[in-house]
């Protein structure tokens, strides 16, 4: 089976920055698509960013111009870069591969 693990969570200031990685592993799986996800207390989970084996990437609109999601294809993993950090940043991130493989989450929290 797929295991997604997550690391790079953490506390951070307003304008920090922070990068979190996912590292996939096992069989069965199309890695084509992967990518990042949050949720925060009380909203619904958005896309953040996903990326394309071959490197095109799309992102949710309140992180455009802050966060740059990347990747190695020959690890498996992907990145998420995340600059300008601000308060409403905070939520749970969870990585996914595409269709339906999700991570157990990793935290950050922006805030002074």
């Amino acid at each position: 089976q797929v295991e997604l693990v997550e690391s790079g969570g953490g506390l951070v200031q307003p304008g920090g920055s922070l990068r979190l990685s996912c590292v996939a592993s096992g069989s069965n799986v199309d890695y084509n698509s992967m990518g990042w996800y949050r949720q925060a207390p009380g909203k619904q989970r958005e896309l953040v960013a996903h990326i394309t084996s071959g490197g095109h990437a799309n992102y949710g609109g309140s992180v455009k111009g802050r966060f740059t999601i990347s990747r190695d294809n020959a690890k498996n993993t992907v990145y998420l870069q995340m600059d300008n950090l601000k308060p409403e940043d905070t939520a749970v991130y969870y990585c996914n591969v595409y269709p339906g493989v999700w991570g157990k989450g990793t935290l950050v929290t922006v805030s002074s």
